[in-house]
């Protein structure tokens, strides 16, 4: 029984999954007519950021991400991403009602 036919189309997805998923399908080489070279960077680099923590604070950390089913370092992520959110939206506020002098 034949293979069947893959697909010639290059998946329009931001989804890590579902483009792994086709690339596991695929070869790079059936796609050389629709590839084009990238002059700047595509993903920006993180800047890691070390936080010391007491032994509680860590164990009472890893407890919450265990029970949000997500990693220690994506809460934190998480929860200072909520926060700069919040400070942006009150100097955004703050500028609203006229404050000339920021």
């Amino acid at each position: 029984m034949a293979e069947p036919m893959k697909s010639r189309k290059l998946p329009r997805t931001d989804s890590i999954q579902e483009l792994a998923k086709f690339w596991d399908s695929h070869d790079l080489t059936d796609f050389e007519d629709h590839l084009e070279e990238v002059k700047k960077a595509v993903f920006a680099r993180s800047a890691p950021i070390k936080v010391q923590l007491q032994a509680a604070e860590a164990k009472a950390l890893a407890q919450l991400a265990s029970q949000r089913g997500v990693s220690r370092e994506e809460l934190i992520r998480t929860w200072v991403l909520q926060r700069l959110s919040r400070q942006n939206g009150a100097r955004a506020r703050y500028r609203r009602r006229g404050d000339k002098n920021d």
